[in-house]
């Protein structure tokens, strides 16, 4: 159901722009990511800092792009997004020393702690290669092949998805039994 409600302000900017142009595709994606965080924010109660992060971006250069008419703007925010996540991953496990992956999944999936470092990295991986592919396509193919990519190519993080459930599932362990006496 989420990747479904993630799906549709694309498809919704991907028939706006074919049929109206990318400014029209790109107002009606700003307008489709602010219902879809209100139906997440109304259905979980709290939006993540990925959906804050990925409302805030697409707000801010859609906005540029709309208020300069320069498409540009639109065109390179998911680089910048895919770029920050790499960026704020890898900072925070080789920086820090902090795995932001398991501080945000470790109370819903019990994994080893050379698990999650691994996933961090494959993530830290993933955001690099889709940021350099979005900015290689965005820099050197039209703006009609980048929308065609940006539909098409959601098959990337698709796989991606698929992949990460194969590898987690077999790291996966037993949560922490309740100490004896302990109530819920």
């Amino acid at each position: 159901m989420k990747l479904l409600l993630d799906f549709i302000p694309l498809l919704l900017f991907f028939g706006a722009y074919k049929l109206w142009g990318i400014y029209a595709g790109t107002a009606v994606l700003m307008g489709a990511t602010a219902v879809q965080m209100a139906v997440i924010y109304a259905i979980d109660k709290k939006l993540s800092t990925m959906h804050k992060a990925t409302l805030s971006l697409i707000l801010i250069f859609g906005a540029l792009t709309l208020v300069l008419q320069d498409e540009r703007f639109i065109k390179w925010k998911p680089t910048v997004l895919y770029a920050a996540m790499a960026l704020a991953l890898a900072v925070a496990l080789w920086g820090y020393g902090k795995n932001f992956l398991k501080a945000m999944l470790g109370a819903q999936i019990a994994l080893p702690d050379f698990a999650w470092h691994r996933l961090t990295i494959a993530w830290v991986a993933y955001c690099l290669f889709m940021a350099a592919l979005n900015g290689y396509v965005a820099a050197y193919f039209s703006t009609d092949a980048w929308a065609e990519f940006k539909l098409w190519g959601y098959v990337f993080p698709l796989a991606f998805i698929v992949a990460q459930g194969f590898y987690v599932a077999r790291h996966i362990t037993e949560p922490p039994a309740a100490s004896p006496g302990a109530h819920e």
